[in-house]
């Protein structure tokens, strides 16, 4: 079976429309133990399908356009960031605090990329901002005590873990009981997206999401990779952050494309107001913090929807929205070594990693074909709808789910590397080398509109 056969029907596609996908398959591309690259093409596949279907629905096309997923495409895209060059500049990687770790029984992950995080690292330990201070007091410590001492603190570690042991954690059962991806109504408000594309030319692309508007309120890259890609189908897509909050540059221009950026103070009575103009006229919200953190602005699926019937809201966790873990913070490198995927991974004497932060990358595809698919059922059922996906349960489908290639070393042909999939253009940010967007159907848009521009520099309205 093929990885797009489990993701479709878990996004509710009919699974007759499988047959307008075909596949490329690459040998080399986003190898690892685990099956990267069956569920990397999986994911895109299927936001493509989605996106494809949607486009067939608003245009009255009497076929979905067909689907063509290339693994070289896939492998440059998930490891866009990467590739990404500002005026020739390559990207910062990981701060150094942002490592695996030896303890006194095992391994421990730690994130300190924001300021805050670091800072709350170093206090936790009671050391001061060097690498060597920090892999002193972590050496004295069992994995699990340096775990839960740094999220008492506000900060970010993990215990590694295998498989098996995460299964049997109390997060772990909760993850496997869900679905891939988790998707329903909230109403039974009219439908309101309409069934027509704005007029274009013969020779313009199909743009599915043309005319939609969508509410931005992620950060780091699956969110942002799920709102990037609606903004290449043509979806208005803002970014809204809070100010003081700002997001890595780098990261921040690599998920920026197509977007526009702006901050606002929801705990601010004027900028709460301007946020309830913007939901006004949303068409789309999708958020990328911890499960619960933002209800206390009015931001849950069911307060959006009672303020904004039709509405499609998408949110996206690292552990889920369910379980012991669902209020931590969480990033991918963390998720993969609490789920066990470093274990699977390690090498003759670390515990391993993924070709590409593939969790992030393919949840956030799935995110952007969840509300592809809410919208296609939106506009034959009407309803508010809701969408819910998380690092933790895409690594779970990823290591007890997908399935390898079915002969090994099959593939139509080499990966000759990201190059034939990588782009350059002006920006306001200065001339940038990027990855290509790949998502790809007949008719559709082979690159972004906008480049990315600062973060925040955008006013926060609709044009």
């Amino acid at each position: 079976m093929r990885a797009i056969e489990q993701v479709w029907p878990a996004l509710g596609g009919d699974p007759a429309l499988l047959s307008r996908v075909s596949e490329v398959v690459r040998r080399g591309a986003l190898d690892a133990r685990l099956p990267v690259r069956e569920s990397a093409r999986a994911c895109v596949g299927a936001c493509a399908l989605a996106a494809a279907e949607l486009g067939a629905r608003r245009a009255g096309l009497a076929e979905v356009p067909g689907v063509r997923v290339d693994d070289g495409a896939v492998a440059a895209a998930f490891t866009s960031e990467r590739h990404l060059r500002v005026g020739g500049r390559e990207p910062v990687p990981f701060a150094p605090l942002s490592r695996l770790w030896r303890t006194a029984d095992g391994w421990v992950r730690t994130h300190a990329n924001y300021p805050h995080h670091r800072e709350r690292l170093l206090g936790a330990l009671g050391v001061s901002e060097d690498v060597g201070a920090v892999g002193s007091a972590l050496a004295g410590r069992s994995a699990w005590e340096v775990q839960e001492t740094v999220y008492a603190a506000g900060g970010l570690a993990v215990a590694l873990r295998t498989p098996e042991q995460w299964a049997a954690s109390g997060q772990g059962g909760a993850v496997a009981r869900r679905p891939l991806v988790e998707r329903g109504r909230l109403d039974a408000s009219p439908a309101r997206a309409g069934t027509s594309v704005p007029a274009s030319s013969p020779s313009s692309p199909l743009l599915p999401a043309a005319g939609l508007r969508v509410l931005d309120l992620t950060r780091v890259v699956a969110g942002p990779v799920a709102t990037r890609t609606l903004a290449l189908l043509g979806a208005d897509v803002l970014r809204v952050d809070p100010p003081g909050l700002p997001e890595l540059s780098d990261q921040h221009a690599d998920t920026g494309f197509g977007k526009r950026s702006a901050t606002l103070d929801l705990s601010d009575g004027h900028g709460h107001g301007t946020f309830e103009e913007l939901l006004g006229a949303a068409d789309v919200v999708v958020t990328g913090y911890r499960p619960g953190a933002l209800d206390r602005f009015g931001l849950s699926p069911e307060a959006l929807a009672a303020r904004r019937p039709g509405l499609v809201v998408a949110q996206l966790s690292a552990w889920g929205a369910y379980g012991p873990w669902a209020g931590r913070r969480g990033f991918d490198s963390l998720v993969q070594v609490a789920t066990g995927i470093a274990a699977v991974e390690r090498t003759s004497e670390r515990p391993g990693a993924l070709p590409a932060q593939a969790l992030d990358h393919g949840t956030g595809y799935l995110l952007a074909a969840g509300v592809l698919r809410a919208l296609t059922e939106q506009s034959y059922e009407g309803g508010s709808r809701y969408v819910r996906v998380a690092l933790a349960r895409t690594a779970r489908w990823l290591t007890d789910g997908v399935r390898p290639d079915a002969a090994e070393g099959a593939g139509d042909a080499a990966y000759p590397g990201p190059g034939p999939w990588l782009a350059e253009r002006d920006s306001p940010l200065g001339q940038l080398r990027y990855a290509l967007p790949p998502v790809s159907f007949t008719g559709g848009p082979a690159d972004w509109v906008r480049p990315p521009g600062p973060c925040g520099a955008d006013t926060a309205r609709w044009v």
